[in-house]
């Protein structure tokens, strides 16, 4: 007989002081001479007002590596009488970890020196934060753990700054007609992604005093053998939709040709994302009768651009699952979009609010563009 799954204790770690949006491209820094002329237009688009970066704002250097932003967050638990001695099993999921190997678990478990632990690392984009989630669920749910303490974290800005950029810049044609620009599919992420963490404690028994929530189910599904690669780093693509990796580069093409930025196909974005992360997956649902939108107190969306509310809310509608605006709960325009953290700090920000009640259904979608997977998470509050 499975064991139910807790959510008991869940904190976040939002680097340095907020950024606004006229304040970003100083702390990024500059590609070229000129300032992004696509920066407004799609700021204008997404909605966020602020976000955080792992960025001294004088000096340019970094504050935090990946590893550390993790291992901020779980520290949070100590401050919620958690003794993070006692962790049992450590999941982490990132998009960008700060080395190639070894991993990133590994690195979060040495900055913050515990006691020998199970430790386990999910690689993927935003979805690396629920398969880390998934992965503690499950050992708790066969009876191998009593507890386990899961995080997402990103440092996108690491890779973003505009020195990622200068060997691209400095081998640019100088008698080309009009001044240098980097590509927009690298440009484009630059004012999408920023940095945090985030982590949920889990454990085999809801808490004694105060809210919990129940894991009911966790639902994740990839379409990568249907679909073409959308979101990408470390690598070109090809006309043909494949991808060239880093390791068919030489190591001078990687500065020349900024091999390792993250990359966007943004009209395969705009054409699929919801058809693949939202509507096929809800009617699968809807259908097997885990998802009925009348039933559900509160929906926790993470989507990476205010652009797309609208359409998800008609992409759910059309699968049949039409749950009101009015119960939606997000922290896109504040916190801004972290990636595989973000879900985690939506749920922080809701769980430790105060307005959730005994026997409230929440239900959590989380897209990835990287080859189109999503993910849906069911939780009752306890």
């Amino acid at each position: 007989m499975p064991h139910q799954v807790y959510i008991t204790n869940i904190a976040a770690f939002l680097p340095n002081q907020p950024v606004a949006n006229e304040e970003m491209e100083d702390v990024l820094g500059r590609i070229g001479k000129r300032p992004s002329r696509a920066r407004k237009v799609i700021l204008r688009s997404n909605g966020i007002k602020s976000r955080y970066y792992a960025i001294d704002r004088l000096t340019g250097e970094m504050t935090h590596n990946n590893a550390q932003l993790s291992a901020e967050a779980i520290r949070k638990f100590m401050e919620q009488g958690r003794d993070i001695n006692s962790i049992e099993l450590l999941a982490c999921g990132t998009t960008l970890p700060d080395q190639l190997l070894p991993n990133h678990g590994l690195m979060v478990h040495g900055e913050l020196g515990i006691p020998p632990c199970e430790v386990i690392a999910t690689a993927g984009v935003c979805l690396s934060g629920i398969t880390s989630l998934k992965y503690g669920y499950l050992a708790i749910s066969s009876g191998q753990n009593k507890n386990a303490v899961t995080s997402g974290s990103e440092n996108a800005s690491s890779i973003m700054r505009g020195r990622s950029f200068s060997e691209e810049v400095e081998l640019s044609d100088p008698q080309q007609e009009k001044p240098f620009e980097i590509a927009f599919e690298k440009d484009f992420l630059r004012w999408m992604l920023s940095d945090g963490a985030g982590a949920v404690w889990l454990d085999n028994t809801p808490n004694r005093e105060g809210n919990s929530l129940r894991i009911d189910w966790i639902f994740q599904k990839s379409y990568a053998g249907e679909m073409e690669t959308c979101m990408y780093g470390g690598a070109q693509k090809k006309p043909d939709g494949s991808l060239k990796g880093w390791r068919e580069y030489l190591p001078h093409e990687w500065l020349e040709q900024s091999i390792f930025a993250v990359k966007q196909d943004i009209k395969l974005l705009n054409d699929k994302i919801i058809e693949y992360t939202v509507t096929r997956p809800l009617r699968e649902l809807g259908g097997t009768g885990r998802v009925d939108g009348r039933k559900i107190d509160w929906y926790l969306p993470h989507y990476s651009s205010g652009f797309f509310r609208d359409k998800v809310y008609e992409g759910m509608r059309a699968a049949g699952c039409d749950i009101p605006m009015e119960k939606w709960f997000t922290n896109l325009s504040t916190k801004g979009n972290t990636g595989s953290a973000s879900i985690y700090i939506i749920l922080e920000e809701l769980f430790n609010s105060g307005r959730l009640r005994k026997g409230e259904t929440l239900l959590c979608y989380i897209p990835e563009s990287g080859r189109f997977s999503t993910a849906f998470i069911h939780l009752t509050v306890i």
